[in-house]
């Protein structure tokens, strides 16, 4: 069984609907969804999404809206999905204007950027805030195809009572994540909304075309780099783009890539070596590594006495860095994926993860915006960090994740403290 189909061929939909509901109502009631002994009634990609919505939000949630007005549309116009969406469009269209579909586009975040089909069904939609600018993430929606699609970085059906929120149980959808084809990050998600019937293998598959179309159009838009870019945020190895080429660097090349950006006038074999393994560094090994990238990257781009980038290389952590300088929060937080190569345990990287993931905690951490602290809190970073949590349980004091996730941190640092007390 396809585990990412809602329904199995020759299932009843109706007994489905009933049975995954009496599911969700003892999961509520504090059981264990049976997906061992019944694997074929409850999905595990269901219940694994369910026990991450509880952490989260009431069965009774509604998504909240997230950014609106004339701020939504500048948000909507700089992104780059804008420039999918008329394939996007072209491909599932129809879909949308046969009066029992929907189609909607989110960002990485789950905020619904475009929502569009025939004016009834859009209407009925609006009653669960499934509009422009609403946060639908697990982590503010509960389990649905587009936040699921985003939480497990795969296309998928959520199907009626497989939703988490009760007010979403009357629909169905299958979405498919889109992501950056020259970096591999999600740009967000493609989904088609409708009744039971949209849980057919066929609107996966067309689904999921039509996310890959989109995915092999940016990549054809993708201007040619006048500079080499180098990317290594929120991933264990760094990627290097030369015109068309893009090449993956295993961990200690990644690391030295990195640390020669960072000093464009060059070093020495001792200064990589003392930034690549600290006291322990060994001037045959150093020099062993570079001969090695050399031959990787090409004289033309790696030179010698001393070690030196001999272009000027654009990186994805420099553009967070000057994003800061600038102001530009909101910007800086949207470029910033997670912290520079995490894995790395090189003193020199160590130093510079820790620099830049403190400005970003930092700037967010004393900028007053809501929907920021909220960016950052839904994201892995930020989903253990009791000190922003209470910041922002204070500018929104009536909201009860807020006020349990500080609750339950709190409860669990205090745990940590006594155990290492004793």
């Amino acid at each position: 069984m396809n585990p990412w189909l809602a329904l199995p061929p020759g299932a009843d939909p109706a007994e489905r609907i009933r049975q995954v509901g009496r599911a969700h109502e003892r999961f509520l009631n504090g059981h264990d969804v049976a997906t061992r002994t019944h694997p074929e009634l409850m999905r595990p990609v269901v219940a694994a999404s369910w026990a991450r919505s509880a952490a989260w939000i009431g069965a009774d949630s509604t998504a909240p809206i997230d950014l609106c007005g004339a701020e939504l549309r500048a948000y909507r116009a700089a992104h780059p999905l804008a420039r999918v969406m008329p394939l996007v469009r072209d491909l599932l269209g129809g879909l949308a204007e046969d009066g029992d579909h929907i189609l909607a586009v989110c960002d990485a975040h789950g905020r619904l950027l475009w929502v569009e089909g025939d004016a009834a069904t859009l209407r009925a939609a609006t009653s669960m805030n499934f509009v422009p600018g609403a946060r639908w993430d697990e982590a503010h929606a509960g389990t649905n195809a587009p936040g699921t699609a985003l939480a497990v970085d795969h296309a998928l059906q959520i199907f009626a009572t497989e939703h988490f929120s009760r007010p979403v149980q009357r629909w169905t959808c299958t979405a498919a994540p889109i992501h950056d084809p020259a970096t591999g990050m999600l740009l967000g998600a493609v989904d088609v909304t409708g009744g039971d019937h949209l849980a057919n293998p066929h609107s996966l598959a067309l689904v999921r075309a039509t996310a890959l179309a989109a995915e092999a159009y940016l990549r054809g838009w993708e201007p040619a780099r006048a500079r080499p870019a180098v990317t290594a945020l929120g991933r264990d190895d760094a990627s290097l783009a030369l015109g068309d080429r893009t090449l993956r660097l295993g961990r200690r090349h990644s690391e030295l890539l990195v640390l020669l950006t960072l000093h464009p006038e060059g070093q020495t074999g001792d200064q990589l070596g003392f930034d690549l393994y600290g006291d322990d560094s060994n001037p045959v090994t150093v020099r062993a590594e570079l001969s090695r990238l050399r031959r990787i990257l090409g004289p033309e781009l790696l030179d010698s006495r001393p070690y030196r980038l001999r272009a000027e290389v654009e990186t994805d952590f420099g553009r967070v860095r000057r994003l800061l300088d600038r102001g530009r929060v909101a910007e800086a937080v949207a470029a910033y994926p997670g912290p520079v190569l995490p894995a790395s345990d090189a003193p020199g990287v160590v130093r510079l993860r820790r620099m830049l993931d403190d400005r970003v905690r930092a700037a967010v951490s004393t900028g007053g915006d809501r929907r920021l602290l909220q960016s950052w809190l839904g994201s892995a970073r930020g989903a253990d960090d009791l000190e922003l949590w209470e910041a922002y349980a204070s500018m929104a004091p009536d909201d009860p994740v807020a006020a349990r996730r500080v609750a339950e941190l709190a409860r669990e640092y205090a745990c940590n403290v006594g155990a290492t007390s004793a």
